[in-house]
C-alpha cells in the first residue's frame, strides 16, 4: 500500500478514520493557512540529529514527547505535509522517516503537499489548533538507518551502494550546505558516492512537483547502477532531501533502503572521515584517449 495520498483521499479519510494531520512549515506561513485541524510541527524540519548512540537517544527522546503531544497514540494515521514536495527540501517525508525509525505503525505523506490541496480547492483553515496530548507507542527503532561507522565500513567495503542526492554545488564541492557555502567546515562528498540529485526524482505536476512513477524512478536508478535489488544507503545534508529519496525508491520498489541521516553535516565535521573533493573522478575510455 502507497505511503503517498492524493488530496481527495486524505479529505475523505479526515472525515471517516481518526488521524492526526501534521503541517511541517514554518509556524508564520502555517497561521496564514493550513489544512483544517492540522497541528503544526516545525521541528521535523529544524532538528539536526547526530548518529552516535547519544545523539540518537536524544532524537527518540525528542520526538517521542513531540509526536505524542501532537496527539499520536498508535491508534491515528500520521499524515504529513509541506508546502510542496520541493519547497521543504522534503521535510514531510523527514517526518516520515522519523516516525518509520520509531516504529509507528499508521503514517501517510500528502503528496504535492499544501499546494495540491489548493490545486483541487479544498478548505483551509486559519484557525490554531489546540491537539490532544497522547502517549506516543513505545518501541525498538525500525532497521532502516546507519550511523556515522556503520557508513564508513559501507565505504571500505563496497557493501551498498552510497547515494548522495544533494544539489550539484553540494556534490561538486563548491557549497558545504543549503545553508551557506561555508556552513560545514569540509565541502565535498563521501568517497565512493554516486549522484542523482533529488529533483530528479519528481516531475511536474499542476501546482508543483510530484513524485515519478514507478518504471521512471528505475530507469533514473539505473544510471547511477541501482537496481530493485540493490542495498542502498542515501545521504543528503541532515536527512530531509534523503528521506524524501527513501520514501521515493520504496515506493519504486527498491528494496534494501537505509539512511544515513547525519549525512554531511555530520560526516564533514568529524576530520578523521575521509572525503572527496571537487568534480568525480572519472575514467577515460579508450577511444577518447586514442584520439
Amino acid at each position: 500500500m502507497s505511503v503517498l495520498i492524493e488530496p481527495a483521499d486524505l479529505q475523505a479519510a479526515m472525515a471517516s478514520e481518526p488521524m492526526v494531520v501534521i503541517d511541517t512549515r514554518d509556524p508564520d506561513v502555517y497561521a496564514k493557512g493550513h489544512l483544517p485541524g492540522a497541528v503544526n510541527l516545525r521541528e521535523i524540519f529544524t532538528y539536526l540529529a547526530t548518529s552516535d548512540p547519544d545523539g540518537l537517544a536524544a532524537m527518540k527522546e525528542k520526538f517521542d514527547e513531540a509526536f505524542g503531544a501532537a496527539g499520536l497514540s498508535g491508534r491515528e494515521t500520521a499524515v504529513l505535509y509541506e508546502d510542496a514536495m520541493n519547497t521543504g527540501f522534503g521535510q514531510s517525508c523527514r517526518g516520515y522517516f522519523i516516525l518509520s525509525y520509531l516504529g509507528y505503525p499508521k503514517i501517510k505523506v500528502l503528496h504535492g503537499g499544501y499546494r495540491a490541496w489548493l490545486a483541487e480547492g479544498l478548505p483551509v483553515s486559519t484557525e490554531a489548533v489546540t491537539s490532544v496530548p497522547a502517549t506516543f507507542p513505545a518501541g525498538a527503532p525500525a532497521d532502516v538507518m546507519v550511523d556515522k561507522d556503520e557508513m564508513l565500513a559501507a565505504v571500505k567495503t563496497g557493501s551498498a551502494v552510497l547515494l548522495d542526492v544533494r544539489d550539484v554545488d553540494e556534490w561538486i564541492g563548491v557549497s558545504s550546505s543549503p545553508y551557506g557555502p561555508d556552513f560545514c567546515p569540509r565541502k565535498g562528498r563521501i568517497p565512493g558516492a554516486r549522484w542523482i540529485e533529488w529533483y530528479r526524482l519528481m516531475k511536474p505536476g499542476a501546482e508543483g512537483p510530484v513524485f515519478k512513477a514507478g518504471p521512471e524512478v528505475l530507469a533514473e536508478c539505473l544510471t547511477a547502477g541501482i537496481t530493485p535489488e540493490s542495498p542502498v544507503i542515501v545521504y543528503c545534508f541532515k536527512g530531509a532531501r534523503a528521506s524524501n529519496t527513501f520514501l521515493i525508491l520504496k515506493e519504486a520498489g527498491i528494496k534494501h533502503v537505509k539512511i544515513y541521516f547525519g549525512s554531511w553535516n555530520e560526516w564533514s565535521r568529524d576530520p578523521a572521515l575521509p572525503i572527496e573533493e571537487g568534480f568525480p573522478r572519472m575514467t577515460v575510455p579508450a577511444y577518447a584517449q586514442a584520439a
